[in-house]
């Protein structure tokens, strides 16, 4: 089941990865033990069981506390710059693409990987000020730790470059849109991945006649907490059903708010309900939001948010909601071919013990185009650019049935512009692009769609 595993890795390693403290940690206990290293080293010398390059900067007591004292107090005051612009990043990003594009702020390496390079430096100097001590030989000063905290300044203002770089190029809106996409193209490459789930040899009843069972006797399990659905951790639902000789439906995917006392998954037989509830808890995760992982439907709603941000009449930004449209077809065409979500899970016999919703092509597709076609009223550029999206959709799919479910939209882009914009002009060159995307499902005129696969 190697799909699902690193799907379920993968929401762990995004947790790890969506804040600003686990980097600058992890960095900072490097740079400690690195000091370690070099002190070792300084103390050896001193003692007089080694020789230090003639590279190594050499100086008095005093002096090297004046280094590492100025070297701390410019570190320190960088660092406050650093976070200042830090939160002015998170600001504009909560103000102009809307407070769901925080996280995607927040998990950038560069930023975590400046915080940490400084904080590591700091706390490298200041341990290293600390260590200068007087001994039976005279004062010790830790030559080569002075020296590697030298380095360490000289790389950091590198780092500065690259970080005021990275911070105005990264809140470039055409950036952000196409890094959302990214984000959201990798993690339908994971989903096609999937697994060997429902494959294979089947017995016992059929998902439809379970289904059933579940509906007329099935027990229910009530959410225990209100919270977003983030996660299902299919092998351990696996596990649990196949221990208990029961099948678990579940009713709601990951993105879906779940609220305290809702049904939120059915156990047949009823009398298994006792285990499966107590075990449950290692079967799915929630939370206050909600992520990429496992939920296609979040990474095109964050392309539709911002969309309907710039056609909003306080922006009117008609180029950025094009350009959301943009990667909107590009990621459609990623699973045009090939989404086929698996709603069942077989255990080791074949038989099946987990029901799961998954979201298909045509709710991704409404998801996807609907808000703002709604939101784009009177704005032939926008239809427009939706009409060459799914026309760009339906020439990289094959499928007779998802072929129909794009050209409804593009019927409805046609009547939103026969309704609503009022230049006949307008209405033209959205009719002659209409006709275009008929033309690819219904090549006969007045042919109607294919409706078989």
């Amino acid at each position: 089941m190697p799909g699902y595993a690193y799907l379920e890795s993968d929401w762990r390693r995004e947790a790890i990865r969506t804040n600003l403290w686990v980097v600058p940690t992890a960095v900072t206990a490097a740079a400690l033990a690195l000091f370690a290293v070099t002190y070792g080293v300084d103390r050896a010398a001193y003692n007089g069981h080694l020789q230090l390059p003639s590279w190594v900067l050499s100086g008095t007591a005093d002096a090297a506390r004046l280094t590492l004292a100025t070297i701390a107090a410019a570190i320190i005051t960088v660092v406050g710059i650093v976070f200042s612009i830090t939160i002015v990043a998170l600001t504009l990003a909560s103000t102009q693409f809307g407070p769901r594009m925080l996280r995607n702020f927040v998990r950038d390496p560069g930023t975590q990987a400046t915080l940490g390079a400084y904080v590591a430096t700091f706390c490298y100097t200041v341990i290293t000020l600390v260590a200068i001590s007087t001994g039976p030989h005279g004062d010790f000063v830790p030559h080569l730790s002075i020296t590697v905290a030298l380095v360490m300044t000289l790389v950091d203002v590198g780092v500065l470059i690259y970080f005021l770089n990275h911070i105005a190029t990264m809140i470039q809106l055409p950036v952000v849109i196409a890094g959302i996409a990214s984000t959201l193209a990798n993690e339908i490459t994971a989903e096609d991945r999937g697994g060997p789930f429902g494959l294979g040899a089947s017995r016992g009843p059929s998902s439809e006649e379970l289904l059933a069972r579940l509906e007329a006797s099935g027990a229910e399990i009530r959410t225990p907490r209100s919270g977003y659905l983030q996660v299902i951790r299919h092998e351990s639902l696996l596990r649990i059903a196949t221990s208990a000789e029961a099948v678990i439906y579940l009713p709601y995917r990951p993105g879906h708010f779940l609220v305290s006392g809702q049904v939120m998954a059915r156990v047949w037989p009823p009398q298994a309900v006792s285990y499966v509830e107590q075990n449950l808890v290692r079967g799915h995760v929630t939370g206050p939001y909600r992520t990429l992982t496992q939920d296609i439907s979040f990474g095109f709603d964050q392309l539709v948010e911002i969309a309907l941000r710039a056609l909003s009449p306080a922006v009117n930004d008609t180029f950025t909601a094009m350009t959301c449209v943009d990667w909107i077809g590009d990621c459609l065409c990623r699973i045009s071919t090939s989404w086929r979500p698996q709603r069942i899970r077989r255990d080791a016999t074949g038989h099946i013990r987990v029901i799961a919703y998954q979201a298909d092509f045509d709710r991704l597709v409404e998801r996807a185009y609907e808000k703002i076609r709604q939101a784009s009223d009177g704005m032939p550029a926008v239809m427009i650019r939706q009409l060459e999206s799914l026309a760009k959709i339906i020439d990289q799919t094959p499928d007779g049935v998802r072929r129909a479910t794009l050209l409804r939209q593009a019927e409805r882009i046609q009547q939103a512009s026969l309704r609503t914009v009022a230049e006949a002009a307008d209405r033209d060159d959205v009719t002659r692009r209409y006709e275009a995307v008929r033309a690819l499902v219904c090549p006969e005129p007045g042919g109607k769609a294919a409706d078989q696969r």
